[in-house]
C-alpha cells in the first residue's frame, strides 16, 4: 500500500472525517471500550433516546430475536440478548440514524441500508444453521458489513462529478474500480472506521475478508457466514443476477445444498418487514419476491430452451427422446444426457425454493400467484425430465 493510502487509513483510525454521529451513539462508542459495564449504565443511557429504545424492545420481542416471555424493558433485552451484544446492537441502529436515506449524487442510501438489511438476515440465519458464530453477531456483522462505502462516498465520490452512480453488487468490481480510480477500497476504509468506533474484533475482522473462495477454515467464522450472506443477498437485490450460479456457488464453494439455500432465502424474506421497521429501512416484500421470481422465470425459460435445442426439425415442439438411437455411445444420445444432467441442478433449485416460498405466502397475495405459476411450470419440466432419463435407463 503506499505511503498516502496508510496515512489516510490512520487518520480515519483517529476520527478523520468521519460522519458527525449523535451524541447517544458518541456515548454508546465510548461505552464500548468499558468491558465492565453493568445492565443499569446501559440501560440509562439508550432509554434517554425513546425513539431507540422503542425500536431496540420490538427487536428483541419480534420472533427474530425472541426466545421467552414479553420483554418490556432495556434492562430484560440486555438479559436475553446479552450485554455486549445489546450494546452493538444498538451502535448499528444508531450508526443507521447517522446517514441520510434516498439518492445523494450518485450514491443511492435507500439501497444501501436494504442490501444490507438482506445481508444482516442471511448472516444470521447462516450463523444459526451453520453454527460458527453466534447469530446475533452475524447480524450485526452482516448490516455494517459495507458500512465502509458510506464513509468512502463522503471522502472521495461525492466531489467527483464524473461518477453516475454506485451499485454495491456486485462487490468484486466496485472493489476493482475503487482500488483503480482512488487507490484503494471501501473495505480497507470500513475496517479502519470500525476500529475507531471500537466494534469488537470479530466483527471488525470481516472487513479483511471479501471475495472467500477458499475453505471456510482458513476464514474466521463470523467472516465467513457475513461474506457469503453478501453473496446470497444479490438474488434478491440484484436484477442482473443470474440464479443457477448462486445455487452453484453455494454447493461448489460453501458446501450447502439447495434446500439450505432455499430456506434461509426464505427465512430473510419471512423476516424482513418486522425488522425493517427498527431501522427505519423502507422494504417493499412484495416487490422483492416478485423480482426473485422473474429471475427463476427466466432461469426456467432457458431451461426449457435447451432441452429443445436437439428437437428434431419437423417437430419443434415435440421433447426429444431416446428412441432410434440403438447404442448408448452415439453423438446424439450423449448430448441428451447431457442436458439432463445439465438441467437438473437448476430446476431442481428453482422448483424448491419456490415450493418452500409457496407455503409461506398468503394464497390470495399477487406474489403468490406469481409463485404458484413457477412451481407448475418447474413441475412441467421436470416431469419431462423424468421422462427423458426413464427412456434413457430403457
Amino acid at each position: 500500500m503506499k505511503k498516502q493510502e496508510v496515512e489516510l487509513l490512520d487518520k480515519i483510525t483517529a476520527g478523520y472525517s468521519l460522519p458527525a454521529m449523535s451524541p447517544l451513539a458518541m456515548r454508546l462508542i465510548r461505552l464500548a471500550s468499558i468491558d465492565d459495564i453493568s445492565i443499569e449504565d446501559l440501560s440509562s443511557v439508550i432509554e434517554k433516546d425513546p425513539s431507540l429504545t422503542i425500536r431496540l424492545l420490538r427487536l428483541a420481542n419480534s420472533a427474530f430475536f425472541r426466545t421467552g416471555g414479553p420483554i418490556t424493558t432495556i434492562g430484560q433485552a440486555i438479559q436475553m440478548i446479552g450485554l455486549n451484544r445489546l450494546r452493538i446492537m444498538a451502535l448499528s441502529l444508531s450508526l443507521r440514524d447517522t446517514f441520510p436515506m434516498g439518492r445523494v449524487g450518485a450514491l443511492d442510501y435507500e439501497e444501501f441500508w436494504k442490501i444490507s438489511l438482506y445481508q444482516a438476515l442471511l448472516a444470521k440465519s447462516l450463523g444459526q444453521r451453520l453454527r460458527t458464530c453466534k447469530p446475533d453477531e452475524a447480524f450485526v456483522g452482516g448490516l455494517i458489513l459495507e458500512i465502509g462505502l458510506l464513509i468512502f462516498f463522503d471522502l472521495f465520490v461525492k466531489k467527483d462529478r464524473n461518477v453516475e452512480r454506485i451499485r454495491l453488487q456486485p462487490l468484486a468490481p466496485l472493489l476493482k474500480w475503487e482500488e483503480e480510480r482512488y487507490g484503494l477500497n471501501h473495505r480497507q476504509v470500513g475496517e479502519a472506521t470500525l476500529k475507531y468506533w471500537k466494534f469488537p474484533k470479530e466483527i471488525i475482522e470481516c472487513q479483511g475478508h471479501y471475495l472467500v473462495e477458499t475453505d471456510p477454515s482458513e476464514v474466521p467464522g463470523l467472516a465467513f457466514v457475513c461474506n457469503m450472506a453478501g453473496v446470497f443477498s444479490a438474488i434478491i437485490c440484484e436484477e442482473s443476477t443470474e440464479w443457477h450460479p448462486l445455487f452453484e456457488k453455494a454447493e461448489k464453494t460453501y458446501g450447502m445444498d439447495h434446500d439450505m439455500l432455499a430456506d434461509i432465502l426464505v427465512s430473510a424474506l419471512d423476516d424482513v418487514r418486522e425488522v425493517a421497521i427498527s431501522l427505519k429501512v423502507e422494504m417493499n416484500r412484495k416487490q422483492d419476491i416478485l423480482g426473485i421470481m422473474e429471475k427463476a422465470n427466466r432461469a426456467l425459460s432457458a431451461i426449457s430452451e435447451r432441452m429443445l435445442q436437439i428437437n428434431e426439425a419437423d417437430s419443434k415442439f415435440a421433447m426429444p427422446t431416446f428412441s432410434g438411437f440403438s447404442s448408448r455411445g452415439t453423438p446424439a444420445r450423449e448430448a441428451l444426457q447431457a442436458i439432463v444432467h445439465e438441467v437438473r441442478n437448476p430446476l431442481t433449485a428453482i422448483g424448491g425454493f419456490a415450493r418452500k416460498l409457496e407455503k409461506n405466502l398468503d394464497p390470495a397475495s399477487e406474489e403468490w400467484e406469481y409463485v404458484r405459476v413457477i412451481v407448475e411450470e418447474a413441475t412441467k419440466l421436470e416431469t419431462r425430465l423424468d421422462e427423458l432419463e426413464r427412456k434413457e435407463r430403457q
